[in-house]
């Protein structure tokens, strides 16, 4: 029996995960979680086989959530589920621990294959698309882009900023002040040289890192 926790803060995902395990008669959900407080409370009293989270939550973001748990569980393995493209945080992800990276649109087709390959066989479920980064990162003639050199959380802000996120709306979901991320959007276009919002939002376009 392999034991899963599923976190993510939109019932209707949960459920749709839940709908794709079922018919698995040797998956068997243990818990649910909406943020990382739950997460981190439903570890203490049962660990699962694996984690399916989702690396867009309240408070705490996925990615720092994920190096949480890699630094306190070291032998969990968690598959990350996003709503966002391979290109915008499939590497960052992996870098950070995890064992695959799915979008929300392929959990019918991958997910089972996923899960059986993770916690079974222990190894990492790389997707096609995620191949093809990880081997151009990997390439010793390719320069860095400006967007890859950013912290995960500066890249998660410039994405938010680049999609028309208000700087009190990306404070709130980081349960920041908004001084803060003001500070991180004069760090990021630094980093970037870039020197407006309009010209975040035209590079995460060209570079495929907005919808």
């Amino acid at each position: 029996m392999i034991k899963i926790i599923i976190a993510d803060d939109h019932p209707l995902i949960r459920e749709g995960i839940k709908k794709v395990i079922h018919p698995e008669k040797d998956l068997h959900i243990i818990g649910e979680a909406e943020d990382g407080h739950e997460v981190l409370n439903l570890l203490q009293q049962e660990i699962p086989h694996m984690l399916i989270l989702d690396i867009t939550m309240p408070g705490k973001s996925g990615l720092e959530l994920l190096k949480q748990i890699n630094e306190q569980y070291p032998n969990l393995p968690v598959l990350i589920l996003s709503v966002h493209s391979e290109e915008r945080f499939a590497v960052r992800a992996l870098r950070a621990g995890a064992y695959g990276y799915l979008t929300k649109s392929s959990i019918s087709e991958d997910l089972i294959k996923a899960i059986r390959r993770i916690a079974t066989q222990r190894r990492k479920y790389i997707t096609p698309k995620v191949a093809d980064q990880l081997a151009s990162q990997v390439d010793a003639n390719k320069k860095a882009l400006p967007h890859e050199q950013l912290s995960d959380r500066e890249f998660q802000i410039f994405c938010m900023i680049a999609s028309g996120r208000s700087v009190t709306e990306i404070a709130e979901e980081f349960s920041l002040s908004p001084q803060t991320i003001h500070t991180y959007r004069t760090r990021i276009k630094e980093k970037m040289n870039l020197d407006s919002n309009v010209g975040m939002a035209r590079y995460a376009i060209e570079h495929n890192l907005i919808e």
